[in-house]
């Protein structure tokens, strides 16, 4: 029998998930359950990296997060579903290597710069931030997945990763392997203010919207700007609508709000509105799979009690050969 390679991936739980999620990562990883073993985790402790000021939502972010796990479909028979802070040998890994990573792999990263840049209101001049690339190494090789899906911004975090992986087991021999990248399809997914969707930008359409809310956000996003009356004619090529019909709509939907875009044929409140009789069906199957789970509030906490007790057990696996091969003391050795 084949052993199947091994896939970790995590999400932070900072709010409610959103349309970007969804085809950004849930997609994907909902499609890889079968052929890989799938190890998915909600990482708590990333978190606070950015936000460590204020965890009064942290709790219900987790939880929300947990029910939108399961919504999307990660099945617990097929994947392993748990959360980071479930699983403290995650932090003993990122200890233990942080002994051996120059500081100037860490200043190098691509996105550190650009979310100090970004996030200028938050105080990001902490080691927390600085080494969260670091700790999500730690992520990847305390389960040594074989197998990192992300977006191309995200690779070279595995990169990365790779290398931290190989400067250990310099040191200590071959205990760590150095995970593939997995590259995954991330369309542009404009929020309703035409902007990238994002939650700090308050512009997203969210997973367990209903639909009277959906097609309430969608009546509100901008579109072409020269669409100032109903009969001036408008190019979809800029228009941020058009961007989510090509993701969701059917391409005879497409074509129709194409051609009626540029001739002025149609207006954009019905433009609107077929985006929306495309896309609420899309997510209906997502919400009611989401409200059964919040009727059932055990078993979700027994899924992921289950998921970090299976978690915990390969990555104390992992920290066994670990702290041998660093030579660290045993009891028996004192």
């Amino acid at each position: 029998m084949t052993t199947k390679k091994r896939v970790l991936s995590g999400m932070r739980p900072t709010g409610a998930a959103h349309l970007g999620h969804l085809l950004g990562a849930f997609e994907n990883w909902e499609a890889m359950q079968d052929e890989y073993d799938t190890f998915y985790c909600i990482v708590d402790w990333h978190a606070l990296t950015t936000d460590y000021a204020d965890t009064s939502q942290l709790k219900a972010n987790t939880h929300e997060l947990a029910l939108d796990f399961l919504a999307v479909g990660l099945d617990p028979e097929r994947s392993t579903l748990f959360v980071q802070s479930h699983v403290p040998q995650h932090a003993e890994l990122h200890l233990l290597l942080s002994m051996v990573v120059p500081l100037p792999w860490l200043e190098r990263v691509p996105t550190y710069k650009e979310q100090m840049n970004q996030l200028r209101e938050k105080d990001l001049t902490t080691y927390g931030f600085l080494g969260y690339p670091l700790l999500q190494s730690a992520d990847i090789l305390i389960y040594r997945a074989d197998t990192v899906p992300v977006g191309v911004d995200q690779a070279p975090h595995v990169e990365l990763t790779r290398e931290i992986a190989r400067r250990f087991n310099n040191f200590y021999g071959p205990v760590l392997p150095e995970p593939e990248v997995k590259l995954t399809s991330t369309p542009k997914l404009p929020g309703t203010d035409g902007r990238k969707m994002s939650k700090s930008y308050r512009n997203t359409i969210g997973l367990a919207e209903d639909e009277a809310s959906i097609r309430k956000k969608l009546k509100t996003m901008v579109t072409d700007p020269a669409r100032k009356l109903r009969t001036d004619p408008g190019d979809p090529a800029i228009c941020p609508v058009f961007d989510l019909h090509k993701v969701f709509s059917t391409q005879e939907t497409r074509d129709w709000a194409a051609d009626g875009c540029r001739t002025a044929g149609i207006g954009c409140i019905e433009c609107k509105s077929a985006l929306a009789d495309a896309l609420v069906p899309r997510l209906e199957p997502i919400r009611a799979r989401r409200e059964a789970f919040e009727k059932r509030p055990d078993d979700v906490r027994d899924i992921f009690r289950e998921g970090g007790r299976k978690a915990r057990e390969v990555a104390e696996s992992t920290m066994v050969d670990v702290r041998a091969a660093i030579k660290l003391p045993t009891e028996d050795d004192l």
